[in-house]
């Protein structure tokens, strides 16, 4: 093996040995352990059948879906005139910016939740400050429901696209930028044919990360959605808290991962594609 490429695998082993340590290893026993309670294959199977066949499995993976790429889009139109901003702020401002985005992760996720719950609430400040303006007339319901589990999991996971936005707006050398104002082009055109295309592959990480942790994310919508808005993670939740049928959690377990392998592949072909049409 040439010395370049067994040092490309000697960096690289340690974050592959993590992963195996914590998260394969982990998920793969209890996928195995559970699914060996049903018995045999066939057995495994008809549940699994019974899995997918199921009414409120497939609303609960629409809903996902849905919520998924909702709060992605959110995210990403919130996060990059963000990220852009911070890339090109300096000193105070920069260092107040940053704060305001890294600070709320000293503090939990459900703490932060229930603040959001408050904010949200039919006597919580927004409505307050509608109602005063006089443009509704009674408290909007903006608790309960999708509204309010978008906005949750957008705030939650904002930062997510903003640092990652950030890195690669920061790798953009700014020579490209001048040379392209001194050849005329307008500002509109050095964002749209210098600028974004160099930094679209921070839009395309940013987006594959907060997809997938919004595919798998239980606390928020757990707390702030509505009957109508349960997630595959609540399901999974309640199979093993309420139920106790670890062998169902462990099948709709594999068809939440499946589902997220799928959607990354298409995703990440398209935004392959995406790329390459901005960079001709």
């Amino acid at each position: 093996m040439p010395l370049r490429h067994f040092a490309k695998w000697a960096l690289i082993a340690p974050a592959l040995a993590l992963l195996l340590l914590l998260f394969i290893t982990p998920i793969g026993w209890f996928i195995a352990e559970s699914l060996a309670e049903l018995g045999s294959a066939e057995e495994v199977w008809l549940e699994a059948q019974g899995v997918l066949g199921s009414r409120a499995i497939f609303g609960a993976i629409v809903n996902t879906n849905i919520i998924a790429l909702t709060v992605t889009a959110m995210v990403l139109v919130i996060g990059y005139p963000l990220s852009y901003a911070l890339s090109r702020a300096r000193g105070l401002a920069f260092s107040l910016v940053l704060i305001c985005i890294i600070l709320p992760y000293f503090t939990s996720v459900i703490v932060r939740t229930y603040a959001w719950m408050v904010i949200l609430g039919r006597n919580g400040l927004i409505n307050q400050m509608l109602l005063g303006l006089g443009l509704v007339s009674e408290p909007v319901d903006l608790l309960y429901n999708r509204t309010g589990v978008i906005i949750g999991m957008t705030y939650v996971l904002l930062p997510y696209m903003v640092l990652t936005l950030y890195a690669a707006m920061k790798a953009v050398d700014n020579r490209l930028l001048q040379a392209a104002e001194g050849m005329g082009a307008s500002p509109f055109t050095v964002f749209a044919k210098v600028f974004l295309p160099l930094t679209l592959h921070g839009v395309t990480a940013g987006s594959l990360i907060v997809f997938i942790l919004a595919l798998g994310f239980f606390i928020t919508p757990a707390l702030m959605g509505g009957p109508s808005d349960v997630m595959m993670a609540m399901l999974i939740e309640r199979e093993i808290e309420l139920s106790q049928n670890w062998p169902m959690a462990a099948l709709m377990t594999i068809v939440l991962l499946a589902i997220t392998l799928v959607l990354y592949a298409v995703y990440a072909r398209f935004a392959d594609r995406t790329e390459e049409g901005f960079a001709r």
